[in-house]
């Protein structure tokens, strides 16, 4: 059974031990968009890295696959989960700024160009649950040993094309993400990236959990809006892959993106597989916190699990009044610190339908 060696993570917040700190204490990304037209695309806020200029979708990745060479007695396979892709320069282009080569699109020419013990590479394009399945696929590699070791990673950029998006479908701006809450207005972008190392059960060097399974499900129920059915499969499949009860979960590390679709349905996933008892799992969720970090979000959210398996759980950023669906489940309203946390479960859902759930487990010493 596949172990995660090691994770390494980029947010609007930081790297991932200063997200997680930042979280823990409550911080929220969300700024006045910058570099993209604000009316243009009527989306006024999100949650980006700063820097000038903004970091592309490639350096984010490079900084978070680095790490991934140290200690590597040949090459390591890599695959990468994208919702967008590598789209700025094919924005840039299509307004007449500049040309562009399409193999900018696919990640695997700089990443070996940079990092070239990182290889073969595999970009996929999967929606919101991109790196959830890129690392599915890196377990599958690692449990049937086709690889004693591979990369599973994941990025996206803010980009005029998304954001233009979500500005189509909301009547009013969104100033920060709120999952789970009666008043949350709608879900914002942030940049991400991050790599995950998923080795053999006979690895030597250190070890951040093991990873039980990664269950999947791709209901094609409509082209944006959630199945709770369709997560409902992904959820049993991963505890069926990991030979593990629901009851054994501790804590979920939701989805949750504060839109009016998703929260009551992946609320009322939850209230299907675990009950609404009190004694059920703890719920928290990093979006309000990070904000939507699309074909990252799945390994984001991964490593705010890792980091819980320590007891410390971050409250959920913007949750003030649960909606009514949040009923007798038990929302993360306040930091805790000494929990117990033994086994995580991770939720990434998709356009489309595609689904991607992982469990995380502790290594006890």
């Amino acid at each position: 059974m596949a172990l995660l060696a090691q994770i390494v993570v980029r947010t609007c917040l930081g790297d991932g031990e200063s997200t997680f700190r930042r979280m823990m204490a409550g911080a929220v990304g969300a700024r006045p968009l910058d570099g993209i037209d604000a009316d243009l695309v009527n989306v006024g806020a999100g949650y980006q890295i700063t820097g000038t200029p903004a970091p592309s979708a490639t350096e984010l990745l490079l900084q978070c696959l680095a790490p991934m060479v140290e200690h590597s007695e040949g090459p390591r396979p890599v695959v990468i989960g994208t919702g967008l892709r590598e789209v700025r320069p094919i924005e840039r282009w299509a307004v007449g700024e500049g040309a562009v080569d399409a193999g900018c699109l696919d990640f695997g020419k700089d990443v070996t160009a940079k990092l070239p013990d990182l290889w073969p590479v595999t970009t996929i394009s999967n929606a919101c649950s991109a790196s959830g399945h890129a690392l599915a696929i890196a377990q599958d590699m690692v449990d049937s040993g086709e690889a004693a070791a591979v990369v599973a990673a994941g990025v996206d950029v803010l980009a005029a094309s998304m954001l233009a998006m979500i500005g189509r479908v909301s009547q009013t701006r969104t100033a920060r993400v709120r999952p789970f809450d009666s008043d949350r207005t709608g879900v914002l972008l942030g940049d991400g990236a991050a790599a995950a190392l998923v080795v053999a059960d006979d690895w030597t060097g250190p070890v951040v959990g093991r990873l039980l399974a990664t269950g999947l499900s791709c209901d094609a129920f409509h082209e944006t809006a959630p199945s709770e059915d369709g997560i409902v499969r992904a959820m049993r499949d991963a505890h069926r892959r990991g030979g593990r009860a629901a009851a054994d979960v501790d804590l979920i590390v939701a989805h949750g993106t504060g839109t009016a679709l998703n929260d009551p349905v992946e609320l009322g996933a939850i209230a299907e597989v675990f009950g609404t008892a009190d004694a059920g799992p703890l719920v928290t969720a990093g979006k309000g916190a990070v904000g939507h970090t699309s074909g990252a979000a799945a390994l984001v959210s991964l490593d705010l699990a890792a980091r819980t398996l320590t007891g410390d759980v971050p409250a959920i950023a913007g949750l003030v009044r649960p909606i009514a669906e949040a009923t007798g489940t038990r929302l993360v309203r306040s930091p805790l610190r000494d929990a117990t946390v033994n086994l995580v479960q991770v939720n990434a859902f998709g356009f489309g339908g595609v689904n991607a759930v992982t469990l995380l487990e502790r290594i006890a010493s």
